[in-house]
């Protein structure tokens, strides 16, 4: 028998070690090259925020094929030089293959296995689709109490467990998921930000507000999956809880901007302005796609409503960009 976080970490780390996760989801970053385009002008204008220091940190934790950082290089070269020459380039990721894409794309970059490895300094940090991969733990509450969610045989067990920390009152069969991976990540990131400056943006879905249920998922294949299957056959992703996470970040120092829907922020900051540039020096064919990918990116029916993106930024700066009318 394992404990449910166990079980998830040890069948992500066997899956992004061996399988394609494109072939089983498209993230942003694949749908549409503006919106890495957009985070690496946004990370361009908060350090100018910042004072504009020399060296700063652009990092991305779980970059993927590293389409979205490549895409926001070429923004930043083109529109913000002195940035791209105040920046090194850094990336968080454990698996090895992905690593070996990445390369081919961002040659320039710097490996890390875990936020920890980063060097000192003031530290811009991307992370899209990066939390909901991180484990999770799962709480029921029974007429005796709290249990805790096992795995055991494909399928799920209880033992009665104390939470580590106080749960709200709830009724029989009711289930509270816990992040501590995600928790930690964040805590160890906005410390770092409250000392050392810098910003971070985090953006993945999942609700604003903490609630009850169960949002643990698989994918295999393109389609939903059993969970508790073979471990390292599907991606196990769970809800983001960004609430708890804004609060994690003030807790270390930080402030905490959002979450904002992905569709509202990216409104903001020119999405559709600058699928229309694109748009009108494509051909119709090109220039429909274009449009296409921009609207599942931000209307409410595709990914505009269900995906957030949250801020962190040290204490007193003013609110980054898109998260002001």
């Amino acid at each position: 028998m394992e404990r449910l976080d166990d079980f998830m970490a040890r069948a992500n780390a066997r899956y992004y070690a061996a399988c394609d996760p494109f072939a089983d989801f498209t993230t942003a970053p694949e749908i549409s090259q503006v919106f890495g385009e957009i985070l690496g002008l946004w990370a361009a204008a908060v350090w100018e925020a910042m004072g504009a220091p020399e060296p700063v940190l652009l990092a991305e934790a779980g970059p993927g094929r590293g389409t979205m950082m490549a895409d926001a290089l070429r923004a930043v070269r083109a529109v913000a030089p002195g940035f791209a020459a105040a920046l090194s380039l850094h990336l968080v990721e454990t698996s090895p293959r992905l690593c070996a894409l990445q390369a081919a794309r961002l040659p320039e970059a710097c490996w890390h296995e875990a936020i920890s490895g980063l060097p000192e300094g003031p530290l811009i940090l991307f992370a899209n689709e990066f939390l909901d991969a991180l484990p999770i733990r799962q709480f029921v509450r029974r007429a005796g109490g709290w249990a805790e969610r096992f795995v055991a045989d494909g399928g799920f067990a209880e033992r009665a467990a104390t939470p580590p920390h106080p749960l709200p009152a709830a009724a029989d069969g009711v289930i509270f998921e816990l992040r501590p991976a995600a928790e930690a990540f964040v805590a160890h990131l906005a410390g770092r930000i409250a000392r050392s400056g810098g910003a971070a943006l985090l953006i993945d879905y999942g609700p604003e507000a903490s609630g009850a249920g169960d949002s643990l998922q698989a994918l295999h294949q393109g389609r939903p999956a059993d969970p508790l299957g073979p471990a390292g056959d599907a991606d196990l992703t769970a809800h983001v809880d960004f609430a708890a996470l804004a609060r994690v970040a003030r807790a270390a120092g930080a402030a905490a901007h959002g979450p904002l829907p992905q569709g509202l922020f990216l409104t903001r900051l020119g999405l559709f302005q600058r699928i229309d540039r694109l748009a009108r020096g494509a051909g119709p064919g090109a220039a429909l796609a274009q449009i296409a990918a921009a609207r599942r990116l931000a209307e409410p029916d595709g990914m505009g409503r269900l995906f957030k993106v949250l801020a962190i930024l040290p204490a007193g700066i003013p609110e980054p960009p898109g998260f002001t009318p």
